[in-house]
């Protein structure tokens, strides 16, 4: 597998993966988002408080798993330089946010990574980073991960698809479940994940086929005890995440002819509850560039927050954005339906 922009997919382009969402060949048209929002009582849908301080620090990343919604991987160059990480900072300590969740690609490839992760601390942020678990392994210079995390009190946040190599292979590329395992193993022995430690080691399920997730407390349960029973592995809490109908989980749906199904599945089971939950209304999303967007899947589609709000850092004002109207489109059904799906797992 390699990226859609290597290999110079029509879907790589956003506007390409627009009109598949926006104009879909279906054989029957489907309720629109909006229509949703609006039965629900929820049209226009608006903020609650910005709570969360979310920075993409890029696209590069050392895998290319077949459901990625960022199409990150070795091949891609976009990164955040340090001089728009110092913009995010300076908001961080004027706007006192609490929280600053890094993802990417691979955050820790940005080579301004760990200074960043530094200079957060020291303004006494809580900092969630979004790790695939692999970059520990992946070069020497990361093998101290771990150690880092710890000694820097991070929230990790790891991708495990499954608790059999099998299934999670299937998604993330051969031998990942293995180097998966030995990184879990490195950070519970700096105490991540165990109990009392203070060190939060959280995981991340995604479904390997065009279906929902299944419950989330169950599938917490199955989890935990396969992974002790099998590796010794302790965390603390699983994340059931619904895979977006975006970039490269939304080619295999039209490869596989899964598309309408898949996307028919999403509207019916779209649930009110979990829409009133959707993390765009307490996350800001800070793209690699500067920009500024609803959520990291708009980010990816290029859907900037609405034209009347700050478009950029340099025109932050978080009084302005928390007064916006969160810009949506059919994708988000994805986040709506079920029990929900956010970056911290159900929403109802």
């Amino acid at each position: 597998m390699s990226s859609l922009l290597s290999r110079h997919s029509e879907l790589s382009s956003s506007i390409e993966q627009l009109k598949q969402i926006e104009q879909p060949a279906f054989s029957v048209p489907l309720a629109t988002f909006s229509s949703k929002l609006k039965s629900a009582g929820l049209l226009p849908l608006m903020p609650t408080k910005i709570e969360i301080f979310q920075m993409n620090l890029g696209k590069m990343c050392n895998q290319t798993c077949h459901h990625c919604h960022v199409d990150a991987g070795p091949d891609r160059k976009e990164i955040m330089t340090s001089e728009t990480m110092q913009k995010c900072i300076d908001i961080v300590r004027r706007d006192r946010f609490k929280t600053v969740d890094l993802t990417g690609g691979a955050p820790e490839m940005n080579p301004h990574f760990r200074w960043l992760v530094s200079e957060l601390r020291a303004l006494g942020a809580h900092i969630m980073v979004r790790c695939n678990l692999t970059i520990v392994l992946a070069n020497p210079k990361h093998n101290d991960l771990p150690q880092f995390f710890r000694d820097h009190q991070v929230e990790v946040i790891s991708s495990l698809p499954h608790y059999t190599a099998s299934r999670t292979d299937r998604q993330r590329g051969d031998g990942v479940f293995a180097r998966s395992i030995k990184v879990l193993q490195m950070l519970n022995e700096v105490g991540y994940g165990r109990a009392a430690s203070g060190l939060a080691l959280n995981l991340v399920y995604n479904p390997a086929g065009a279906f929902l997730p299944a419950e989330q407390s169950g599938l917490e349960r199955d989890f935990k005890a396969r992974l002790l029973a099998d590796f010794g592995i302790e965390f603390n809490n699983l994340f059931c995440i619904t895979n977006m109908p975006i970039s490269r989980y939304l080619e295999y749906l039209i490869n596989s002819d899964n598309y309408e199904t898949y996307m028919s599945t999403l509207v019916n089971a779209f649930n009110p509850t979990a829409a009133a939950g959707v993390m765009c209304r307490n996350t800001i999303s800070v793209g690699w560039d500067g920009r500024l967007f609803d959520c990291d899947f708009n980010q990816m589609l290029d859907l900037s927050v609405t034209a009347e709000a700050p478009q950029t850092l340099d025109s932050f004002d978080r009084s302005k954005l928390e007064a916006r109207s969160i810009v949506i489109n059919q994708h988000c059904f994805g986040c709506t339906a079920g029990s929900g799906s956010s970056c911290g797992g159900s929403t109802a």
